[in-house]
């Protein structure tokens, strides 16, 4: 790896903010019409604006791109409101994120910049710390991707034997000019058990998926191009409709002959051209009612409360209602309570992120609209 460094690759440098989550783990707060990436429940605004806000200074908005479900452009407009309306580019229907980053990429080289341009792929339902850290890392990531034909990964040290994130292996260190460490990348590691998990925090070569990507617009498409002809294939045929009153009807044709995949299976498990950025910010992905327990304060029982609550004989719970509706809790421990105007949550705090399945159990009820 050359120590070749691109000056002005910050002229071409976009970002596309993944927004199509439904945050099934956040029900009853999360709904269909409002998923978590919408809920202001971590400092007053939206999970999406936070997203958007944290690029301030790195990348202006006029090159950040937010791909979501048709059904919540609107949505996305109002957490975002300093994007331009045209940056908000709904999908027809899910496709997982192969398709959303091989259309974000397309859409970034109908731009200024075409095939040159590098595109940080970012989600909209994280949270970060040492926000400095978080954009230096991006800046040097947007360099090595303009500088040389890889695909940069970010990775996070790991703190505890998470048993489900993804992990990243490294290898050699890159020999690469800039404030961040890059590595190689030997393999991508799907979830571990709790023994391997334990292995990994003190190994120190394997790292946290953060679900973050940088490629410049040409490397992506190569990569595609070996690995999914059919995606390529299928998003090559909206191009000529990108800025036209076409795009709807073209995009919902390519979208009908895309399979749902990620971008992990459709491309990052094939690519021998990955590089991994070391983040050494704070990074919380929010998977579940828990991530709650690491941004508000707890009190002397270790209970985290928001909104109006009473707790008495009650250690090491998250209570979560409004400012009008008292939830109250005796002689229960390690249990997540959440109320809504229509719907209550009671569950151990060990098993909040299972409750994908009983959502859909309860999608299936007769009042299953209560998931809307």
């Amino acid at each position: 790896m050359t120590k070749t460094v691109t000056p002005d690759f910050a002229s071409n440098a976009y970002a596309v903010i993944m927004a199509g989550g439904r945050g099934e783990r956040f029900w009853p707060l999360s709904r269909i019409s409002r998923p978590k990436q919408f809920l202001d429940i971590f400092g007053g605004t939206p999970l999406l604006g936070i997203a958007v806000e944290r690029l301030q200074g790195l990348i202006p908005p006029e090159r950040i791109l937010i791909i979501t479900s048709a059904d919540l452009v609107e949505a996305s407009r109002a957490a975002a409101p300093t994007l331009p309306a045209e940056n908000v580019i709904g999908e027809p229907f899910g496709r997982d994120t192969a398709a959303a980053c091989a259309l974000g990429t397309a859409l970034v080289a109908a731009r200024q910049g075409g095939d040159s341009a590098t595109v940080a792929i970012l989600t909209a339902d994280q949270l970060m710390e040492d926000l400095d850290v978080y954009r230096q890392t991006l800046r040097d990531a947007h360099a090595l991707a303009a500088a040389e034909p890889v695909i940069v990964t970010i990775g996070i040290t790991p703190t505890y034997a998470a048993t489900g994130f993804g992990y990243v292996e490294v290898a050699e260190p890159l020999d690469f000019a800039a404030p961040t460490e890059f590595h190689k990348v030997a393999r991508f590691v799907e979830k571990p058990d709790a023994e391997t998990a334990a292995a990994y925090v003190v190994g120190g070569r394997h790292f946290w998926n953060a679900g973050m990507f940088i490629w410049s617009v040409s490397t992506f498409n190569a990569a595609l191009q070996r690995s999914k002809p059919e995606l390529a294939a299928a998003i090559e045929a909206v191009k000529p409709a990108i800025g036209t009153p076409a795009f709807a009807a073209a995009l919902e044709s390519a979208y009908n002959k895309i399979e749902r995949i990620s971008v992990d299976y459709a491309v990052m498990e094939h690519a021998d051209n990955i590089a991994m950025a070391r983040g050494k910010f704070g990074w919380d992905d929010v998977g579940s009612w828990t991530a709650i327990g690491s941004h508000f304060p707890a009190d002397e029982a270790d209970n985290v409360r928001l909104g109006a609550t009473e707790l008495m004989n009650a250690r090491g719970n998250i209570v979560v209602s409004d400012a009008d509706h008292l939830v109250a809790v005796y002689g229960a421990d390690d249990l997540v309570v959440v109320h809504t105007g229509d719907a209550t949550l009671v569950c151990p705090r060990d098993k909040v992120a299972e409750i994908k399945g009983l959502v859909a159990r309860i999608g299936q009820r007769p009042d299953g609209a209560k998931l809307t």
